[in-house]
């Protein structure tokens, strides 16, 4: 689970200004710390497929905000994506 300190130090990383909590940025960033967390949980726990579901809507949504981002602007995309060390789907 994402305790409140891991999120506003991945907030604090990656926002846009002081008070940024909302922009793209920031959803990706918490997003993907919420997945690699639920990702090691399904490593242990292979028969869960509740949690499963809810890793699977999370990676679509992540998505969904990482196409929004690359279409509204393409360089802070590529910056996020050097920052959160990911990969680029072409």
């Amino acid at each position: 689970m994402l305790t409140k300190t891991k999120k506003l130090r991945t907030i604090k990383e990656t926002r846009v200004h002081d008070t940024d909590t909302g922009s793209p940025e920031v959803q990706i960033a918490v997003l993907s710390k919420r997945i690699d967390e639920l990702a090691s949980h399904l490593k242990k726990n292979t028969k869960d497929k509740h949690s499963r579901r809810g890793l699977l809507q999370m990676v679509a949504t992540r998505q969904t905000h990482m196409k929004y981002l690359s279409k509204k602007n393409p360089r802070r995309f590529n910056a996020l994506m050097k920052k959160l060390d990911m990969k680029q789907r072409s």
